[in-house]
């Protein structure tokens, strides 16, 4: 295998696993610019992965699994947002509170259903987003360079990769372009202004956490329906954390969101592609430190490289209403 051939795999590998980062920080950037912090956004996905294979196992059609993903991580979107905005509750308790809901719950209700210690059965092809093979790319698949590009790299991913990727412009485009964009921007930063204004804050910041709520959707159903064929226990595996590190770095812009998981793809990418690979002077080292390299090199990457991030001022604070 050539230079070419093997730097067009670490790539594709990097894009697949970019996708559940990408959907779930960009939920995050709809929570956090409209002033709520959502610690909860791994939760969210680990309950839409479960709902999406659970329908999708059910019905035999994705399509249905995705709008049970998008409903239940909504769900508790809505959950989060009864507890923080209507009630005016710690968002990072909330957050949690969440987090643990998803995590015993999906266990639970796998096993109870399903008797497979967790997980749901395996899906057949039809309940799964399959990869799309884009016009010409086997045609151009013997091209040098062109050819394993375009028909490794561009072409071969599922509808929901194709959607993430849009979903960066599209965002970019409702925050800085629409009305909604800058009034949710401006209730992150003086809701009291934007209640001046008479736009209910309230409104605006449910609004917010309903589009965290449906990103979210999206990423775990990518993870269970599309990237694999069925939900295994705690599948997230931490991803929305690394998500909201991505936020961070990205100092919540759309933009270099898509950048910074990108990079966190690479990293965990690379992580994949090294183990069992000798290392010179070493040896083979244990696949157990190459699965937490991209942890680890998440952590170094925020303390070192971030600068300052100044999230929405209002950011984590009740908004109540002067009388």
């Amino acid at each position: 295998m050539d230079f070419v051939e093997i730097a067009v795999n670490v790539l594709a590998s990097t894009v697949r696993l970019t996708i559940p980062l990408l959907f779930t920080a960009l939920a995050g950037l709809y929570s956090e610019r409209a002033g709520i912090f959502d610690i909860g956004l791994e939760g969210k996905m680990l309950a839409s992965a479960f709902a999406a294979a659970s329908l999708a196992f059910v019905t035999g059609s994705p399509w249905l699994g995705l709008l049970g993903g998008v409903a239940v991580s909504v769900a508790l979107s809505a959950v989060h947002g009864f507890a923080s905005i209507t009630n005016k509750g710690n968002q990072i308790v909330s957050g949690v509170a969440i987090n643990f809901v998803a995590s015993g719950l999906t266990a639970v209700l796998g096993q109870a259903w399903f008797s497979q210690g967790g997980r749901t059965p395996q899906l057949a092809n039809a309940a799964r987003f399959d990869p799309i093979v884009l016009p010409g790319a086997e045609a151009l698949r013997g091209v040098p360079v062109l050819g394993p590009i375009y028909a490794g790299l561009i072409s071969g991913h599922n509808i929901l990769t194709y959607l993430a990727f849009l979903a960066v412009p599209f965002s970019w485009w409702v925050l800085y372009r629409t009305r909604f964009g800058l009034r949710l921007r401006a209730v992150g930063e003086n809701p009291a202004a934007v209640d001046t204004a008479g736009i209910s804050v309230v409104w605006l910041r449910y609004r917010a956490v309903i589009c965290a709520g449906i990103f979210c959707g999206f990423a775990g159903t990518y993870l269970s329906i599309a990237q694999s064929a069925a939900f295994i226990k705690e599948m997230s595996a931490g991803k929305g954390y690394i998500a909201l590190a991505a936020l961070i770095f990205a100092k919540w812009r759309p933009v270099p969101v898509m950048f910074a998981c990108l990079l966190f793809g690479f990293l965990d990418a690379v992580a994949i592609r090294l183990q069992g690979t000798p290392v010179p002077f070493v040896g083979e080292v244990p696949v157990q430190i190459f699965q937490a390299l991209p942890y680890v090199l998440t952590v170094i990457l925020l303390a070192g490289f971030i600068g300052t991030a100044r999230p929405p001022k209002a950011g984590g604070v009740p908004y109540t209403k002067e009388r």
